[in-house]
């Protein structure tokens, strides 16, 4: 055989070798975009799940600040809006009789106009199936959320109602006439909040589902583990009166089953009545 043959065939065989080890370069490289490809397939699919399957029971929520007090959106029909910076948007509600001579009322189609007068401090008595506790209501940092619990307690919103959850050392959540934590009065009204580290035991606070979607559910810390919360709901009134008596005995009724999250109470809490009284502020 001559030379040029036997050099031929060398570097046909040499070039049949580099096209299988491309070829098997290609293979591997195509295997592991496949499997980054399946990765992030994945990745995606999870995050998609965590975002479009949170949480739509709003009413079950736990200690946790990724699940807390809160108001099912589905109850609100129309909106008053926060103005960035600005004063609380008031709605365009009628104000009721503040005699408390009109009927019950418990749906509404709009958030209530002004009807407090911001000159004067306002304080609510709470009857409960456990005994009664007052509260100084607080219209400076929250005037919004004053006017609109005011103004339901006139309509008589809460009374006869059952506050459908509570937790130990938490909180007890009321003012959902349906007792299913998915009730409200027709309309929402926006955020007032606190700064950090303001809730106190004996702190009255809204539920919310959200930004700007307080209705009328609200709950009463009861113990540290409120006292820890985020400041992501507004803050509108401190217990006065009955916080080691009526506060106390709410709070042991309490269903401390962590996989109920306070659905129900142990036993039934009902508000039988609350009575608003109103008095010139002294400065």
């Amino acid at each position: 055989m001559g030379t040029d043959k036997r050099n031929r065939q060398r570097e046909n065989r040499l070039a049949r070798r580099n096209e299988v080890a491309q070829k098997t370069k290609r293979q591997i490289l195509r295997r592991r975009i496949t499997r980054i490809v399946l990765l992030l397939g994945a990745v995606v699919g999870v995050v998609l799940f965590f975002n479009l399957s949170g949480n739509k029971d709003e009413s079950k929520t736990s200690t946790s600040d990724s699940s807390v007090p809160a108001e099912s959106a589905s109850s609100t029909e129309s909106t008053v809006a926060p103005v960035a910076g600005g004063p609380f948007v008031y709605g365009e509600g009628e104000c009721a009789p503040a005699d408390g001579s009109g009927s019950q009322v418990q749906k509404f189609t709009v958030a209530p106009k002004l009807c407090i007068d911001l000159a004067k401090t306002y304080t609510a008595v709470v009857s409960t199936s456990k005994g009664d506790f007052t509260v100084v209501l607080d219209a400076v940092k929250a005037p919004g959320t004053v006017n609109n619990f005011v103004n339901l307690v006139r309509s008589k919103y809460f009374d006869g109602t059952v506050c459908h959850r509570a937790i130990p050392t938490f909180m007890v959540q009321c003012g959902d006439p349906t007792a299913t934590g998915t009730g409200g009065p027709g309309y929402s009204i926006a955020d007032e909040l606190p700064a950090a580290g303001e809730y106190k035991i004996g702190s009255l606070a809204m539920a919310n589902s959200g930004p700007n979607t307080n209705g009328s559910q609200f709950f009463v810390v009861t113990g540290e583990q409120g006292v820890t919360l985020a400041p992501n709901y507004t803050l509108f009134g401190q217990v006065t009166k009955g916080l080691d008596t009526t506060v106390s005995a709410l709070d042991k009724a309490g269903n401390d089953d962590p996989a109920a999250n306070g659905l129900p109470p142990k036993e039934e809490l009902r508000i039988t009545k609350i009575t608003i009284s109103e008095n010139k502020n002294l400065f």
